[in-house]
């Protein structure tokens, strides 16, 4: 299968508010945190785009840069590769915060030995993306983009984390981990396995 794999809260765990917070405090900015758990800076605190566009040339992609990936997924996508699926690595970093994405996301995929056979940056159509180039599987924290791969007849997994918590309802396949996640891709490929062998005795 073709497996595009988002890296923010699903390859890494980012720490949003201990960045924004300190980044506040060391600015005397008037901004609050709002909500220490969102998954996207826009919304860790009650600020705008510009704010954050701001806090990300000040040092903020610091948070990307140093974090750390989640427990069990550079062994997944190890066991993927060995299986001979092929792996995407989707990120939605734009290049009017980060300058040069692509550069920015190679350098922490290749330190945390995460292996790939493509990298794509700067993607904000993910499900648009994954139908043109004929992903089957896009696992991803962010509900927008599952919806859309869902929308664009593209099986999303929805890597859980508490900004998603409220809606692992809405899709079929849900990981609150890694372990779980391969069990999902697992559950996936065996179904399109067996659609395919039950197609050919047709």
């Amino acid at each position: 299968m073709k497996i595009a794999i988002d890296i923010d809260d699903t390859l890494n765990v980012i720490e949003r508010a201990r960045y924004a917070a300190a980044y506040l405090e060391k600015e005397g900015l008037p901004f609050r945190i709002t909500d220490p758990f969102a998954n996207a800076f826009v919304r860790v605190c009650d600020w705008s785009e510009e704010d954050v566009i701001r806090f990300i040339g000040a040092g903020g992609a610091a948070a990307f840069i140093e974090a750390l990936p989640r427990e069990g997924a550079q062994k997944t996508l190890w066991g993927w590769k060995e299986e001979g699926h092929t792996l995407i690595i989707l990120t939605a970093r734009l290049k009017t915060w980060f300058g040069d994405p692509y550069a920015i996301s190679y350098e922490w995929l290749t330190r945390h030995d995460f292996p790939f056979d493509e990298l794509v940056a700067d993607c904000e159509e993910k499900g648009k993306y994954c139908k043109e180039h004929k992903v089957d599987v896009l696992i991803d924290d962010n509900l927008t983009h599952c919806r859309s791969a869902k929308a664009h007849g593209v099986t999303p997994v929805l890597a859980v984390c508490k900004a998603t918590e409220a809606f692992r309802g809405e899709f079929e396949y849900v990981g609150d981990d890694w372990e779980g996640i391969a069990a999902c891709v697992a559950k996936i490929a065996e179904k399109r396995e067996n659609g395919h062998e039950a197609h050919g005795r047709s």
